[in-house]
């Protein structure tokens, strides 16, 4: 079956959203929009050496039934995603060309989004986003230079709803598998006297999850104000969400996988008789608010500005039940009780963290004759607190009420400039390049990171060449050059240094009325790589160390191909190695060269599928399919750190009804993910325990699998 479904997609009869849906016959591709000029900075288009996909929302709007960002871009090129809870709410998780979301460069109208110190996205913080989003753009490799952390994977850049000329109302609502319930509201007031839009959204998700209480608890909102005139586009939004989710980062060994797929060991502890209970606050509860505002300006036919204010609050904690801890990981002192020494107490503690990010974006755009230059950049800054509370102890020894066990704080500062340029030497030959010096300042003083004070210089140099055969086909090279520094856990695991990516890109486009081709391929040398171990920490965050040297090669291709007007097939298929070159693995204080060694989460064949059928005009229905081949859970290459390979099937149904009163329309739309039941896990981790024999250390698994078949129902009404 796997070997029917890879020769499929080679020969093009397999789907993924490609970055050609739009129905369009040249090169030339489609005019910008007036809300894309806030992302104009940072997108490119098919004049540009860069490989992309361009997501629309009405792309994912059959499949917007509650699930989070990265679920629904599952279905692109080199894309695998995972889910703590196994079913898409909550925490989820998206890695491209093998790199995880730390490496994947996230901004929302050219505005960064990763969190400043972890790199990570965490997607929980702003449930139902893809209902206020408008269009995404997905860059592999390093793209263009951006806003924020270098993109060693790729960059996402997302924006947000666009002004709507006509007031609207919309109510929708969905329900499925595992208690999951999502309900929101969306309004527009249209354009008010032609220039002023108030638009907005509110919305509640909750699921019980597919893993024992992993439960999602998630609430939203989006406030948007706008004014526009024919020079001038002013936008000024707040946005943000609150989650309650119950924890699920633990995964399960291999012997639970194979008895209690849904097993979650999260919160389990025993009572003083003895007997094995869960806490039941086991949570992670984080609120996070954004305010941007947003304006751009056209001076003149040849030049436009943008500038971007943004600010972000976010504060929360987790809560865990710990058995036996010792007192003096807490700075409490040893107890006399009946003539013996107590030092250690079952307990129960809040770890916070309590942050602000805030700054300043902009660029400036000449566009004339052959020449069209963007200069931009952006200061950020940001501070955090993270603090430990002891909310209940069995023996709280000096404790005192609100009494922090650990105080430490952080600041990182980040300024970029950048300068790209598209110049036509020719009727078919462009060049494109692209300079950015990016400065960073980090300091911290957490007992875990021990006192951290580092400045980073990173120059950034890019260069390319396009050249337009004729209307239909166009070929592209690039040379991308991206530094990283390291993230908070990094500097928790050693002395790390920054990284450097020298990025290699060679594509074809072609591009016709009823079919639209993909093709490219890449070489990523790392010097320094930060890659996963395979292990995670105490919160589910994986660990990473620095290798000297490795890289990703590989071919990525997609594809459009309408065969009918009521039948079209979409393939994407991305083939890769990816290794670290003479790895050298520290065991039990002795040093052992494996020579060149897989990559750990980065497997050798991503593929897409999907068969999209409109008998008429009103109903549409889809067959999309997911294969990912086998991958290792660390760099060792070792059989049990394999990850076995997995092929899901999802069937997606959508259904438009145009009453003649009251409602503009009302949407029907139905997703039964993995049709097969397939019992698979999509992420896992791997360790060395060495605790019972230190001379002997044996590797150890976890494992997150995810939900066999279930659905979600779904309703929109639009009036």
């Amino acid at each position: 079956m796997k070997t029917i479904f890879i020769t499929l997609a080679l020969l093009g009869l397999t789907m993924g959203i490609s970055a050609q849906n739009q129905q369009i016959d040249s090169l030339e591709g489609t005019k910008v929009v007036l809300d894309e000029v806030f992302v104009q900075a940072l997108r490119v288009t098919k004049a540009s050496p860069v490989t992309f996909s361009n997501v629309k929302k009405e792309d994912i709007a059959p499949r917007n039934l509650g699930q989070d960002i990265p679920v629904l871009l599952n279905f692109l090129p080199g894309v695998v995603t995972t889910s703590d809870a196994g079913a898409g709410v909550g925490y989820t998780g998206i890695r491209v060309r093998g790199s995880d979301a730390t490496r994947v460069n996230v901004t929302i109208n050219g505005i960064p989004y990763n969190d400043s110190e972890s790199h990570g996205t965490f997607w929980v913080n702003m449930p139902d986003f893809a209902s206020s989003t408008e269009s995404l753009q997905l860059q592999r490799g390093v793209g263009t230079s951006t806003n924020g952390a270098g993109a060693f994977g790729a960059s996402l850049n997302l924006l947000t709803d666009a002004v709507s000329g006509e007031a609207y109302g919309q109510i929708s609502s969905s329900i499925g598998s595992f208690k999951t319930l999502r309900n929101n509201i969306k309004f527009s007031t249209g354009l008010l006297n032609d220039h002023m839009e108030v638009s907005g959204r509110l919305s509640r998700i909750s699921s019980d999850g597919y893993i024992d209480r992993a439960s999602s608890d998630l609430e939203s909102y989006f406030l948007q104000a706008a004014y526009k005139d024919d020079n001038t586009l002013i936008k000024a939004l707040i946005f943000g969400g609150k989650e309650i989710t119950y924890q699920s980062w633990n995964g399960i060994d291999a012997e639970t996988l194979k008895v209690d797929r849904a097993f979650n060991p999260s919160g389990k502890y025993t009572d003083e008789d003895g007997n094995t209970r869960f806490y039941d606050n086991e949570i992670d509860n984080y609120k996070q608010d954004h305010a941007q505002l947003l304006w751009n300006e056209k001076i003149s036919d040849q030049w436009s500005t943008n500038i971007a204010f943004h600010f972000t609050h976010g504060r929360g904690y987790f809560e865990q039940y710990k058995e036996d801890e010792d007192f003096q990981d807490y700075g409490l002192e040893p107890l006399t009780i009946t003539n013996l020494e107590v030092n250690t107490t079952d307990l129960i503690r809040r770890r916070w963290l309590d942050n602000d990010f805030y700054g300043a974006v902009f660029s400036a755009n000449y566009a004339k004759n052959k020449l069209d230059l963007i200069i931009g950049g952006g200061y950020n800054n940001y501070e955090g607190d993270h603090f430990g509370e002891i909310i209940w102890a069995r023996f709280a020894s000096n404790s005192e009420i609100r009494d922090r066990y650990y105080d430490d704080s952080s600041k990182k500062s980040d300024f970029n400039m950048y300068t790209k340029a598209n110049y036509d030497l020719t009727d078919k030959l462009s060049l494109f390049g692209d300079l950015q010096y990016r400065t960073v300042g980090y300091s911290a003083n957490g007992e875990e990171t021990g006192p951290v004070d580092d400045t980073f210089n990173f120059f950034n140099p890019k260069a390319g060449l396009v050249y337009d055969l004729n209307a239909n086909n166009n070929f592209y090279f690039s040379y991308a050059v991206a530094h990283r520094e390291p993230n908070r856990d990094d500097y928790k695991n050693g002395t790390p240094k920054p990284e450097k990516l020298n990025d290699y890109e060679l594509g074809w486009r072609y591009v016709s009325q009823n079919f639209q081709l993909n093709l490219n391929t890449y070489y990523m040398h790392y010097k320094d790589q930060l890659v996963l171990t395979g292990d995670i920490d105490d919160t589910g965050d994986y660990l990473r160390a620095n290798v000297d040297k490795s890289y990703r090669a590989g071919l990525e291709l997609d594809a459009n191909i309408r065969i009918s007007e009521k039948f079209a097939v979409r393939p994407n298929v991305a083939v890769s190695t990816n290794k670290i070159e003479d790895f050298i693995l520290v065991r039990n204080g002795a040093t052992q060269n494996l020579g060149d060694t897989n990559i750990a989460f980065s497997p050798n064949i991503v593929a897409g599928n999907a068969i999209a059928y409109t008998p008429f005009k009103n109903l549409g229905l889809s067959l999309l399919s997911k294969y990912v081949g086998e991958q290792y859970l660390s760099n060792t290459d070792t059989e049990a750190s394999k990850l076995a390979s997995y092929f899901t099937n999802d069937f997606n149904v959508s259904y438009e009804i145009v009453p003649r009163k009251v409602l503009k329309s009302i949407v029907l739309s139905a997703l039964v993910n993995n049709i097969f039941n397939i019992q698979y896990v999509s992420n896992g981790y791997t360790y060395l325990d060495n605790f019972s024999d230190p001379n002997n250390s044996v590797e150890v698994q976890g494992y997150f699998p995810q939900a066999g078949t279930n659905f979600l129902l779904g309703a929109t009404l639009r009036f």
